[in-house]
């Protein structure tokens, strides 16, 4: 908690376009928590560089994704907006927080795995200990919940367990956050393998819709998209292609999955694809052409960027100098 209000935190990496799933899962769900909570949104530019990045591009999407966070309703008057990078108390803690996490926790993270196996050859500490930086990003501002993906459940349980860990030796320093992870669309799923998370960084393009994709772009997408046996429009187990589709919709219409299969009750595949386009690129029409247009004005991002920094790091501060005067430093 923070000047009397519970505190929300969450950080994107600007390290691709970002797709539905990173949409749906967290991003259009980030302007409510403004109204209830001090809010913080990181472009979590740290953390994209334990995969190799093109320094030209990186600095690209940093713009794009603050861009993004603007477009799609976080207001910079009413939510902390900045770059990870230009606030430094963030790798500061991280450093202090990694001798507070043990190598077997970091090393049972499923993310590691499967990063290291697509990164086969750049398989650095820093993706090792990444999410040791993730909890340095949460705890800096004693954030009271979180908002996330399913995917990222697990790193939220490891900030909590630093963080009891930390306030076990040194009482009362951080605040053990809570996950929140929407009752829809916390997993959206490749269109082309439903099986697998839809991925910004997946090579087939048919499999990702990405959220400043054209609305052509998005109905060819999901006309496109793996369905399943049968031609029955319900959710199944043995119908995760039809699934990820029904949730889809479900999300972009504000409909009950219930509501959706019986819309599409006798209808076939094919309509139903096309409408669930159709719901996509509506839903996304107005951030798309918001974004288009803070894009063209660098000057205002980077006059949220600096202030967003400033109110970032004023917070950030006051943790890290209790942390810092807990474990023995000299605080000049």
């Amino acid at each position: 908690m923070l000047d009397g209000q519970k505190v929300s935190f969450s950080g994107v990496q600007p390290s691709g376009n970002l797709t539905i799933g990173n949409y749906l899962g967290a991003i259009k769900n980030f302007a409510e928590y403004s109204e209830k909570y001090k809010t913080f949104y990181g472009v979590v530019d740290e953390h994209a560089i334990t995969v190799r990045q093109n320094p030209a591009e990186l600095r690209r999407r940093t713009y794009e994704t603050l861009a993004l966070y603007i477009a799609v309703g976080l207001d910079p008057e009413k939510n902390t907006l900045y770059v990870q990078s230009h606030v430094p108390a963030h790798a500061e803690l991280a450093w202090i927080l990694n001798c507070y996490c043990m190598f077997g926790e970091l090393s049972r993270m499923t993310q590691f795995k499967d990063k290291s196996a697509r990164h086969a050859d750049n398989i650095n500490a820093g993706l090792f200990t990444y999410p040791v930086l993730m909890a340095s990003d949460i705890l800096l501002y004693q954030t009271d919940v979180v908002p996330i993906g399913s995917d990222q459940k697990q790193h939220v349980e490891l900030t909590r367990n630093i963080a009891d860990r930390f306030n076990q030796i040194f009482p009362d320093t951080f605040t053990v956050p809570e996950p929140v992870i929407p009752k829809s669309g916390g997993r959206i799923m490749s269109l082309a393998e439903p099986e697998k998370k839809m991925s910004k960084s997946d090579e087939n393009e048919n499999a990702t819709v990405r959220v400043l994709d054209d609305r052509d772009t998005i109905i060819r997408k999901f006309r496109r998209a793996v369905t399943d046996s049968g031609s029955e429009i319900r959710r199944s187990p043995d119908k995760p292609g039809v699934s990820n589709l029904i949730t889809i919709y479900s999300c972009f219409t504000g409909k009950t999955p219930e509501e959706v299969e019986a819309e599409f009750d006798g209808r076939g595949y094919a309509e139903f694809k096309t409408a669930v386009g159709e719901a996509c690129a509506d839903a996304l029409a107005p951030v798309r052409e918001k974004y288009f247009e803070l894009l063209a004005d660098k000057g205002y991002l980077e006059e949220v960027m600096k202030k967003g920094a400033g109110t970032a790091a004023y917070y950030a501060r006051k943790t890290l100098s209790k942390v810092r005067r807990k474990i023995g430093f000299v605080n000049l």
